[in-house]
């Protein structure tokens, strides 16, 4: 199934589930889900709850007709990321002078592990806020994300995929300069509006074998990065088996899972993000998920 969060007729922000038709959004607010995290806690009760709503006709809006908003607008936690995690992005990113944790490693030993802030949370078609990158060096990365259902600690990758509820595209736009002056990543990660999610998020067992995706960028329809999910040097069960080690994850939480080479650091001289910029990512079966510079 393919979930989303939708505004329609002074309504905002609304949970629902596209029908197989791709036209049309039932809104499962009317079965009393109040919003995608809510479902996502109801495990299973809660896609019984969708599948049931998708055969009732008198909850459906066009998709035209609605404006569509990050499927978790507000996620209960932060973002877990996973830096340096495709191998020609991870060496890009330590020739360019701007990782200053690498100590002149270029592929990582161990996953990366980096947080960003549910209020970096921004949707489709929102403009991206480089002028609040007092250092005007924003950059674009796109990745995919992961969204977890069923929760747990000590997660062992042979299980992992049984924690995924779907996956989600987003753009890990960053501040290069903030990410290296503070000597970690948080604060250059963090501003807001600096995490573009959406437009849906799909279960895991529509998407299939998740290897099997391939992601695109593009700035101002330049083709930039193109990656399959397959080349991610640790891939989605070592992640989940990595940070569930120390800490409990739980359901609704989302991770980013790296992305590949070519942002913007990785080009001389770098290709900042720039007002009137567009940037469009696409991953094979979650739809594109674009957004304007400002």
């Amino acid at each position: 199934m393919r979930f989303v969060t939708f505004s329609h007729a002074g309504a905002k922000n609304r949970p629902g589930v596209v029908d197989a038709t791709g036209q049309t959004i039932v809104d499962l607010s009317k079965e009393g889900i109040a919003d995608l995290n809510a479902l996502i806690l109801e495990g299973e009760a809660g896609l019984t709850i969708a599948r049931r709503a998708l055969k009732q006709p008198k909850l459906k809006v066009p998709l035209a007709e609605a404006t569509l908003g990050a499927p978790i607008p507000r996620p209960r936690r932060n973002i877990m990321c996973v830096g340096k995690n495709y191998f020609e992005h991870s060496k890009e990113f330590e020739k360019s002078g701007f990782d200053s944790t690498s100590g002149g490693q270029a592929v990582p030993d161990a996953p990366v592990i980096f947080t960003k802030a549910p209020s970096s949370v921004s949707p489709p078609g929102a403009e991206i806020p480089s002028h609040l990158d007092p250092t005007q060096s924003t950059d674009y990365e796109g990745e995919l994300g992961v969204v977890i259902g069923r929760g747990g600690r000590g997660i062992a990758k042979a299980a992992a995929y049984g924690h995924v509820f779907g996956y989600v595209i987003l753009n890990d736009v960053t501040a290069r300069k903030l990410q290296s002056q503070h000597k970690q990543w948080f604060l250059g990660k963090s501003v807001d509006g600096f995490c573009p999610m959406g437009p849906y998020l799909v279960t895991a067992d529509e998407v299939g074998d998740v290897t099997k995706l391939v992601l695109t960028t593009e700035v101002n329809g330049e083709r930039r990065q193109e990656g399959k999910v397959s080349d991610l040097i640790f891939d989605i069960p070592t992640i989940i088996e990595t940070i569930s080690r120390t800490m409990t994850l739980e359901p609704g939480d989302v991770i980013a899972t790296g992305t590949p080479a070519g942002v913007g650091i990785g080009f001389t001289p770098p290709k900042f993000l720039k007002k009137g910029d567009v940037v469009r990512i696409a991953i094979t079966g979650l739809g594109a998920l674009e957004n304007p510079v400002a």
